[in-house]
Formats: C-alpha cells, sequence, structure tokens
C-alpha cells in the first residue's frame, strides 16, 4: 500500500510490525542514449511490481529521487544531494518513522551512488538506538540480492550492473523506449579493475569519457523484461523474509 494514499489516521491504524518501505534512487547523466531519470524510473517500476504481490503487507513511501550523486557532476543535468546532508536525509526518514512507532525499515536502492552512504545511515540510525532488540534497519540495492537474469535469458551477456548498459538500458527499452537514442552510436566501455580488491574513490570522468560503462548495443526490451522480473522476484523474496521476522533474532 502506498503511504501518499492514506490518512494519517489509516497509517496510525497499521500494525506497528508493517514493513515500512523507502525507495532511493538518482537524477544523473546516463551517457548519451539514456534519460537523467533512469535509476528513479526503474526503481519506481519495481516498486509497482513488488506492491502487486504484497500489497497491504507492505507500506510504501514515495520514491526519494535525490541521490548521492557527486561523482557524475561533470555531466550536464546531474542533481546531488553533498553526501553528508545525504546520510542524514536518510537518518530522518528513519527517525520518522521510528516516532510513528515502526520497527521494520527497509530501503530499497536503484542507484550505486547510493550504497555506501545507505549502509552508513542504517548503522548510524542502530547505533543511536543501541537499547532497542526489536528494531529491523535494512538498506537493500536491488541488483545486489541473488538475481541471476542471464540464467533465464541465456543472451544477457553482463553478470553484474553497469551504467547504463545493457541491463539498464533493456529496462529503460521495456518502459519507455522513446527516451532511448541511437544505440548504434555508443561503444563498450569495460568495467575494468580499479585496484580491486581495494576500494578506490573515483568520479565518472575517470571511468568513461560518455557517461556510460559496460555495452548497451545489445540491449532489448524483451531482456528488459526478464531483468524486471528477476529483480523484481528477489526484492519480494527479501521482504518476505522482512515480514516473516520474529522480532528479536539475528537470522532473518
Amino acid at each position: 500500500m502506498q503511504l501518499a494514499d492514506l490518512k494519517w489516521s489509516e497509517v496510525d491504524a497499521l500494525s506497528r510490525d508493517t514493513p515500512v518501505i523507502f525507495p532511493v534512487a538518482a537524477l544523473e547523466q546516463h551517457g548519451r542514449h539514456m534519460p537523467v531519470f533512469t535509476d528513479s524510473m526503474l526503481t519506481n517500476e519495481l516498486i509497482r511490481r513488488t506492491e502487486a504481490v504484497l500489497g497491504e503487507r507492505v507500506l510504501i513511501a514515495p520514491l526519494t529521487w535525490l541521490g548521492n550523486s557527486h561523482h557524475h557532476m561533470d555531466f550536464p543535468g546531474t542533481l546531488s544531494a553533498e553526501p553528508r546532508l545525504y546520510l542524514d536525509l536518510l537518518n530522518g526518514l528513519m527517525e520518522n518513522f521510528i516516532a510513528h512507532g515502526f520497527k521494520r525499515l527497509v530501503f530499497l536502492n536503484g542507484h550505486g551512488g547510493n550504497d555506501i552512504p545507505g549502509k552508513q545511515a542504517v548503522f548510524e540510525t542502530r547505533q543511536k538506538y543501541r537499547d532497542r532488540s526489536d528494531l529491523l534497519l535494512l538498506f537493500a540495492t536491488y541488483w545486489n540480492l541473488g538475481a541471476k537474469p542471464w540464467t533465464r535469458d541465456p543472451s544477457i551477456q553482463q553478470r553484474v550492473m553497469g551504467h547504463a548498459c545493457e541491463w539498464e538500458t533493456s529496462m529503460v527499452l521495456r518502459l519507455r523506449p522513446e527516451l532511448v537514442g541511437d544505440l548504434t552510436k555508443t561503444g563498450d566501455v569495460p568495467f575494468g579493475n580499479p585496484f580491486e580488491p581495494a576500494s578506490r574513490g573515483w568520479i565518472m570522468t575517470d571511468r568513461s569519457e560518455p557517461g556510460h560503462v559496460g555495452d548497451p548495443r545489445s540491449a532489448t526490451a524483451e531482456k528488459g523484461e526478464v531483468l524486471f522480473q528477476c529483480f523484481s522476484e528477489t526484492v519480494v523474496k527479501m521482504l518476505e523474509r522482512v515480514i516473516a521476522w520474529d522480532g528479536r533474532s539475528w537470522e532473518g
């Protein structure tokens, strides 16, 4: 159920064990062939499919489209929250619903740049409420939940998420094909090995002149549907674990 559609009294009547889902994404450049709202469009579609399965078992907040996108600021059109501001925003969203009495709070993320501050935010808020054993605070990036779309469609070449890549381009082709540019004018930008397994600080211009990473030329709308199905299934499975949590244990 959508928080935006409810009256405050209807929210007040909900069980405080109802999981609250905060979708988070971004508005940032996605190469020369993709719209700047890509991450938010894809996250909203995953939320739509998730709600179709779980219905009133979860409470879904409106998408927070502003993300931590400073590494894309060399490309016009990108909007970004300062990293510490973004952390405080996420902490504040949790504080709001903890104040309302809810105990199972989940960020569903659709932008790679949100991953580190998102994990830090749930860590910080958990420390503040260290006397509580009934809080479940989670940050989950949808493509890291175990989906293997290439096993369902062997023509899918990619194995990890890139940026405006085969995966994202395919999903936008499934939703809004008119927003995708001429893919014949794109090319392969290799993922590379940025001193792995160390974690390197980087900005997009370190990696890519056009702004994408991966090879979007093989993207199709048919692949996009497979990707949406695989990702939405793993999101639902994760949220079913949140619903089934006993309210105290470490395991979920």
